[in-house]
C-alpha cells in the first residue's frame, strides 16, 4: 500500500463542505425557535397545567417584557458543515400574514450574518399584551436558503421594558406511584422518587364515621414504613382526613412551615399553592378497595426537557450518580427561583452557581439561572466569597447564552461585587482591615453590617456533627487564600464582561487589579518548602480549599501544577458537597481523568454514591447525616457530578460566548466507554468515547453554526494512526501537546475519529 501525507490544504479541504447543490441545501432545516432564550415563549397554564386555547387571559402565561427581544433559531443538517451566512426575519400579529409573505410588523429583509441565537428585533414598537408570529430563514456559506422554519409565537407583557429576564410559569405533573403495597387496612405507595409535590387522593367510603390518617415522608424504616422521625430537615407530615360517604375525590392542602415561609423565602405563587418534598406516602385506617391511579403526586418544578440530556458509561455507579444529580436539578426548581432546600427556601449565591451550572448541563434552559441571579444581585448573602460569585454567574450567563443584555443592564451592580474598596496595596481584599463600610454594603445590596468570610460550610463543631467541619482546617486570617482567588476569578471575568460591552477602560482596570492578585498569591502565599499555597498571610497552614480554588481559578504557574496536584490528591474529599464543584473543576484542570473519576464514582461515605445508599433520591445537603445532622435531603448544590461530567468527564464547554467555538477534552480515565448529550443553546452535542489499551474512538456532532476544538488522548506513541471519518489523517497535522491530540477547528457535522497505537 502506497503511504502518503494530507496535505494541510487537503485537511482543510476534508473537513470542509463539498459544493453543495440545491437538494443538498434542502436538507439545511430551522428549528428550535427561541425567544428572549425560552424554547416555549407560548408556555400557558392553568393552576399549574399547560393547556392550549384561545382565551389568553386565563391561567399564567409567558409574557415577553424586552421592547427589543432577543430573537434565536438552530441548525440542523445532513451535511457536514453547516454554517449560516445570512438570515431573513418576518413577524407579523397573525399567521395568515406569514403564511402570505407578509412581515406587517418586521421584515428583516436579507441580512448578512452568522448570528443565530441573539438578534435583537428591529421592528416596529410592540404593543402591550399582544400576540405576535414570527418566522425565519437562512443562507448557508454558498449563498442557498433554506425553506422557512416552522413559525413561532409569543406574547407581550402588560408592560414593556428596555430589557427584562422572560421566565415560564411553574408546571405541574401528575405522577402515581411506582409500587403498592396493601394490608389489612393500610396501603404503602412508594412514587420511586422524592419531588416537591401536591397530593391527590380518591377513596370510597362506605359511611361518613371514618376518618383517614394519611402520611407522607422522604425516607423510611428498614421495615418498609414511613419514618416518623427522620432528623435533622428530612422531611416527614401526617394528616386527618374526614372521608366523606361514597366515591370522592380529596387534595390534600399542606400546612405552611413558618421558616421556609419566612420573610426571605421564595413564596409558592396562588396558582400552584404549598408543596412538600416526599416519596412515600402511607393511608392509614381504609378499608376500601384502591388502584395507583387513586393517589396522585402532582409534583411541581420549573418547565423540564428530560430528553434534552443523557450520560451512560461502562460504570454503573457513575450512571446511577449521574441520574441522581440530573434529577436533582428538575426536582428543586419547584420556587421557580434556585433555593437552597426547603429548610429555608432562601436562595444563596453559592447554590445558585452551582445551580447555575448543572442546570445548563441537564436542560437547554437559561432564563431560571438569570433570574436566580439577577434576584440575588439585589438580595445579597453574608458570605464574602458568595458575593464575589455573583460576577462569575453573570460570566457564565453571558458565555453560555452569548446573550450581553443582563450584564450591560446590571454593570454597575456587578463591579460593586467585586468589593475592590476592600483592596489593599499588596493586591490582597481583606474583611478585617476596617474598610466595610455602609456604603459598601447598600452598594453590593446586602442588609447587614458586614461580610464575613466563610471558605466552606458548616465550620468546624456546628450542629452537634462528626469532625472538624469542611474547611480542611483552613486557617483564617487577615488576608484570605481563599476569597482572594474569587476575587481574582471575578476580575477576570468582569474583564472580559466590559470588552465585550466595549469598555476597555474598564477592562484594563480590571485586567491590571487581576495581575496584582496573581502576583501577590505567588510572592505572599507560595510556600516553596511544602509546594503548596498557604490560606494566608500570617499563618503556614496549607488547605485542600486554598490550592484548589487556586488551581481552579488560574492562579497556580505550569511550573508548580504537580506539586499543588499532588497535594490535592493527598487531601482526598476534605470538603462539603459545596466545595466539591472547585475540587474536581481542579482535578480535570490538572488533567488527573484517573483520579477524578475515582471520585464521582467513589463508594465512601463521603461521596455522591452514600446518598442513594442513605435512600435520598435527590442530593443532600452534605455527605451523610454525621456531617450535618440538621441537613436536608433535597439541596441541589450537592449535584456537582450533574455539570462536573459533561463538562469535564466528557470535556464539553464553550470557548466562546453562546458556544459559536467550543472544546471536546474528554478525560473519562479508566472507563472503557462513555457517551453523552450535552445540550447547548446552539443545539445538542453527542459524544462518545470508547477505548482499550491500544486505540480510542471518538464519535462526534457538532451542532449547526458551531465549531469545535476536539483534543482526544495521546496514547504514548509520537505519530499514532488517525483516522477521520475512515480517512486516514497524517499525525502531523495534529498537534501533540500534555498528552493530547490537538485537532483544527472542526465544523458542524458528524465525525467517527479513531486514535491506533499498534
Amino acid at each position: 500500500m502506497n503511504k502518503f501525507r494530507l496535505t494541510p490544504f487537503y485537511l482543510l479541504w476534508l473537513l470542509m463542505p463539498q459544493c453543495v447543490s440545491i437538494a443538498q441545501a434542502q436538507d439545511l432545516n430551522v428549528l428550535g425557535l427561541k425567544v428572549d432564550l425560552l424554547e416555549y415563549p407560548s408556555l400557558r397554564v392553568v393552576n399549574g397545567y399547560p393547556v392550549v386555547g384561545d382565551d389568553a387571559n386565563l391561567g399564567e402565561q409567558v409574557r415577553i417584557a424586552s421592547k427589543q427581544p432577543l430573537l434565536g433559531w438552530e441548525l440542523a443538517s445532513t451535511d457536514r458543515g453547516a454554517m449560516q451566512s445570512a438570515f431573513r426575519i418576518m413577524v407579523s400579529l397573525d399567521r395568515d400574514s406569514l403564511a402570505k409573505g407578509v412581515g406587517d410588523v418586521w421584515d428583516s429583509g436579507k441580512i448578512m450574518s452568522a448570528e443565530s441565537t441573539n438578534v435583537r428585533y428591529g421592528g416596529q414598537p410592540l404593543k402591550p399584551n399582544t400576540d405576535y408570529a414570527w418566522r425565519v430563514m437562512v443562507w448557508d456559506e454558498d449563498g442557498t436558503p433554506t425553506l422557512w422554519s416552522p413559525v413561532g409565537q409569543f406574547r407581550t407583557a402588560d408592560t414593556l421594558h428596555d430589557y427584562q429576564t422572560a421566565f415560564y410559569p411553574l408546571q405541574k405533573t401528575d405522577e402515581v406511584p411506582q409500587r403498592l403495597a396493601k394490608s389489612h387496612r393500610q396501603i404503602r405507595a412508594d412514587f420511586g422518587k422524592a419531588s416537591f409535590g401536591q397530593l391527590r387522593l380518591t377513596l370510597t367510603s362506605p359511611n361518613a364515621a371514618d376518618t383517614l390518617t394519611v402520611r407522607l415522608g422522604e425516607a423510611i424504616n428498614a421495615d418498609g414504613t414511613i419514618n416518623r422521625k427522620p432528623g435533622g430537615t428530612i422531611r416527614y407530615a401526617e394528616y386527618q382526613i374526614p372521608l366523606k360517604r361514597g366515591l370522592h375525590t380529596y387534595q390534600l392542602q399542606f400546612r405552611p412551615d413558618k421558616r421556609n415561609t419566612g420573610r426571605q423565602a421564595i413564596k409558592m405563587p396562588a396558582y400552584i399553592g404549598e408543596v412538600l418534598p416526599f416519596r412515600y406516602v402511607e393511608l392509614d385506617g381504609y378499608a376500601g378497595d384502591i388502584e395507583t391511579g387513586d393517589i396522585v403526586r402532582s409534583t411541581v418544578h420549573y418547565p423540564f426537557n428530560d430528553f434534552s440530556s443523557h450520560f451512560e458509561s461502562s460504570d454503573s455507579v457513575l450512571n446511577a450518580v449521574w441520574e441522581l444529580c440530573k434529577y436533582s436539578i428538575k426536582a428543586t426548581s419547584f420556587a421557580g427561583i434556585y433555593v437552597d432546600g426547603d429548610r429555608e427556601r432562601i436562595p444563596y449565591e453559592a447554590d445558585a452557581y452551582i445551580n447555575q451550572l448543572c442546570h445548563y448541563s441537564v436542560d437547554k434552559e437559561y432564563t431560571m439561572a438569570r433570574r436566580s441571579h439577577e434576584y440575588l444581585l439585589y438580595n445579597a448573602t453574608w458570605p464574602t466569597e458568595w458575593i464575589l460569585q455573583s460576577v462569575l454567574m453573570a460570566y457564565n450567563d453571558y458565555l453560555y447564552t452569548g446573550d450581553i443584555r443582563s450584564v450591560q443592564y446590571h454593570y454597575d451592580d456587578l463591579k460593586a461585587k467585586l468589593l475592590l474598596p476592600l483592596r489593599e496595596d499588596n493586591g490582597l481584599i481583606s474583611t478585617r482591615k476596617d474598610k466595610q463600610t455602609k456604603q459598601l454594603m447598600q452598594a453590593v445590596h446586602y442588609q447587614g453590617e458586614a461580610l464575613r468570610d466563610i471558605v466552606d460550610w458548616p465550620h468546624t463543631g456546628g450542629f452537634g456533627m462528626v469532625g472538624n467541619g469542611e474547611t480542611d482546617g483552613f486557617v483564617f486570617t487577615d488576608y484570605n487564600a481563599v476569597v482572594n482567588a474569587f476575587h481574582y476569578k471575578a476580575l477576570r471575568d468582569m474583564a472580559k464582561m466590559a470588552t465585550a460591552l466595549g469598555l476597555e477602560a474598564d477592562a484594563a482596570a480590571f485586567a491590571e487589579k487581576a495581575a496584582e492578585t496573581y502576583g501577590a498569591f505567588q510572592s505572599l502565599l507560595w510556600d516553596r518548602k511544602s509546594g503548596t499555597y498557604r490560606d494566608g498571610l500570617d499563618t503556614d497552614h496549607a488547605s485542600l480549599h486554598t490550592n484548589m480554588m487556586a488551581l481552579a481559578f488560574g492562579l497556580v504557574p505550569e511550573s508548580k501544577v504537580n506539586r499543588v496536584a499532588a497535594f490535592i490528591r493527598s487531601r482526598g474529599m476534605a470538603c462539603s458537597v459545596y466545595g466539591s464543584q472547585f475540587l474536581m473543576d481542579a482535578v480535570y484542570e490538572m488533567g488527573d481523568a484517573d483520579y477524578g473519576l475515582s471520585l464521582l464514582a467513589s463508594q465512601d461515605d463521603r461521596s455522591w454514591y452514600n446518598m442513594i445508599r442513605a435512600g435520598s433520591t435527590i442530593t443532600m445537603e452534605a455527605w451523610d447525616n454525621k456531617y450535618k445532622p440538621n441537613q436536608d435531603w433535597n439541596h441541589a448544590w450537592g449535584a456537582v457530578p450533574a455539570n462536573i461530567i459533561p463538562r469535564k468527564l466528557m470535556g464539553v464547554e464553550p470557548l466562546e460566548p453562546g458556544w459559536s467555538v467550543f472544546r471536546v477534552r474528554p478525560q473519562i480515565g479508566s472507563l472503557a466507554w462513555a457517551s453523552a448529550n450535552v445540550p447547548t443553546i446552539k443545539g445538542m452535542v453527542e459524544i462518545s468515547c470508547h477505548q482499550d489499551n491500544s486505540t480510542y474512538s471518538l464519535e462526534l456532532t457538532i451542532p449547526g453554526n458551531t465549531l469545535a476544538e476536539v483534543e482526544i488522548p495521546h496514547l504514548g506513541k509520537k505519530r499514532p494512526r488517525v483516522t477521520v471519518n475512515g480517512k486516514p489523517m497524517d499525525s502531523k497535522d495534529v498537534k501533540i501537546a500534555d498528552g493530547l491530540l490537538k485537532f483544527p477547528r472542526l465544523r458542524s457535522g458528524s465525525y467517527h475519529i479513531t486514535v491506533d497505537s499498534r
